[in-house]
C-alpha cells in the first residue's frame, strides 16, 4: 500500500518482535523421564521472574525472586545450557532433546469480533478522492491477499461505502415525494415536472463546481445536492403558480403568462437566492473551525444555486409553454343560460376542443383563438350544443 500513489502515511498497528522457538523432541525427553510440564516450569523460573520464597526479618520482609542473571537472559547459547531435573533426579541439558530456532511474532494480537485482526491506516494524497483510493486498495487486495484472509474497510472508508448507495436512493425518494406533493397541490401531472425542471441544472452545477475546486463527492457534498432540491424548486413554484393564476383570472396565453411571471417574480427569486448564497459563501470559502468537513456541502450548494439560477429563468418558461401546448382554460356553463362563462371554477370535467370552433356534446370546442373567444362569450350556443344540465371546462388555442 505504501507504493500506491493515491495513499500516504500508511501505518499499521501490527508490530513484530524477534522470538526464539523451542522444538522439543517429546519421545527423546520421555526416555530421560522429563515431561513437557517440567520443561515449562524450568523456563518460567529462568525467564519469568517468579517469586519462590519470602525472607522475614525483624523489621522487614524480602521477596526471593528466581531468575537467570541479566547477562544470561539475552544470550541464546545460555538457553541451551539450562538443565532440566528428570524424575530420577538426574539433571539433563536442554540441548539434549530440544532444538532452537529464531523467528518473529506480533507484540500484541488485536481482535475484531472473535477473529485476529490487523488494522492498516492511511491518509489520502493531495487531490485524491476517497472513492478512488478505495478502488485502488480493493484492486491490491484482490492481487495480493489470499482468499483465506478476509478484509473490510473501517472508519471513513466504511462510512463512505455504506452511505453513498443509500444517499442516491434518498435523493430519488426526495424527488418522488416532492413530485407527488406538487401533483396533489396543482391537481396535474405536468406542472410538477415543470417546477422540477431546474433540478438537473442544479445537480450539474454542483458537480461541476466540485470538480473545479478539486473537492471530492463525499457524504457532505451529497447532502448539499439533496438540499438543492428544496431550494431550487422554490423558483419554479413561484413562476408556475403565478403563470397559472394569470391564465385563469386574466385569460392570458401561456407565453404571456409565464413571461409576466418571470418579470414579477424575478426580484423575490433573486432575493432568496442571494440570501442563500451569502449564508453559505463563508463556509464554502473555508472560514471557521471545522470548516473542512462542511466545505464540500457549501460548495455544492453555491455551485448548484448559481448554475440553476442562470438557467431557471430560461428553462422553466420554455418547458411551461411546451407542456401547456399553447392551451389556456375556458369555462362553459350550461346551467340553463346557454352562454359561455369565463372565470368560474369547473365542477364537472375537461372537454376536448373541436377544430371548427363548434360545440358538441361529444367533442366540445377546439380552435377558438383569443379574438374568437369574446365573440362566443355573449352569443347563444349553436344548435346541437351542450345539454343545459351539464357544466364543463375545456381549453382553447
Amino acid at each position: 500500500m505504501k507504493n500506491l500513489p493515491e495513499l500516504q502515511d500508511v501505518n499499521s498497528d501490527l508490530q513484530f518482535a524477534s522470538q526464539i522457538q523451542i522444538d522439543i523432541d517429546r519421545d527423546k525427553a520421555s526416555t530421560y523421564g522429563i515431561t513437557a510440564e517440567q520443561i515449562k516450569n524450568t523456563l518460567r523460573s529462568a525467564y519469568g521472574s517468579s517469586q519462590v520464597s519470602t525472607i522475614y526479618a525483624a523489621t522487614n520482609e524480602y521477596q526471593v525472586i528466581l531468575e537467570l542473571a541479566p547477562q544470561f537472559q539475552q544470550d541464546i547459547n545460555a538457553l541451551l545450557t539450562l538443565y532440566i531435573n528428570s524424575s530420577t533426579g538426574v539433571a539433563v541439558p536442554l540441548k539434549t532433546f530440544a532444538k532452537l530456532s529464531q523467528g518473529v511474532s506480533p507484540l500484541m494480537v488485536n481482535h475484531n469480533g472473535r477473529m485476529n485482526a490487523a488494522t492498516i491506516s492511511f491518509n489520502l494524497a493531495p487531490g485524491v478522492s476517497l472513492g478512488n483510493a478505495n478502488e485502488e486498495i480493493e484492486k491490491l487486495i484482490n492481487q495480493v491477499i489470499p482468499a483465506s484472509i478476509s478484509t473490510s474497510f473501517q472508519g471513513a472508508s466504511q462510512v463512505f461505502q455504506s452511505s453513498l448507495p443509500s444517499l442516491g436512493l434518498l435523493l430519488a425518494i426526495a424527488i418522488l415525494v416532492i413530485y407527488l406533493i406538487l401533483g396533489v397541490l396543482y391537481e396535474d401531472f405536468i406542472h410538477p415536472i415543470t417546477i422540477l425542471s431546474g433540478l438537473p441544472s442544479a445537480g450539474f452545477g454542483a458537480l461541476l463546481t466540485l470538480i473545479i475546486f478539486h473537492v471530492e463527492l463525499n457524504v457532505y457534498s451529497f447532502i448539499g445536492i439533496i438540499l438543492l432540491v428544496g431550494i431550487v424548486k422554490k423558483n419554479g413554484i413561484m413562476m408556475v403558480d403565478f403563470a397559472i393564476e394569470a391564465q385563469r383570472n386574466e385569460l392570458k396565453k401561456p407565453s404571456e403568462a409565464i413571461y409576466q411571471a418571470c418579470l414579477v417574480r424575478f426580484r423575490p427569486i433573486m432575493m432568496t437566492t442571494i440570501a442563500a448564497l451569502m449564508g453559505t459563501l463563508p463556509i464554502a470559502i473555508g472560514f471557521g473551525a471545522g470548516s473542512e468537513s462542511r466545505r464540500p456541502l457549501r460548495i455544492a450548494v453555491v455551485g448548484g444555486l448559481v448554475f440553476s439560477q442562470i438557467l431557471t429563468l430560461y428553462l422553466t418558461p420554455v418547458l411551461y409553454i411546451w407542456n401547456r401546448g399553447g392551451r389556456s382554460l375556458v369555462k362553459l356553463s350550461c346551467g340553463g343560460c346557454s352562454h359561455l362563462q369565463v372565470g368560474d371554477r369547473c365542477i364537472r370535467k375537461y372537454r376536448p376542443l373541436s377544430r371548427n370552433g363548434r360545440i358538441s356534446p361529444k367533442r366540445g370546442i377546439k380552435g377558438i383563438e383569443g379574438n374568437q373567444l369574446h365573440h362566443f362569450v355573449n352569443d347563444p350556443l349553436p344548435s346541437g350544443g351542450v345539454h343545459p344540465a351539464h357544466v364543463h371546462e375545456w381549453n382553447h388555442r
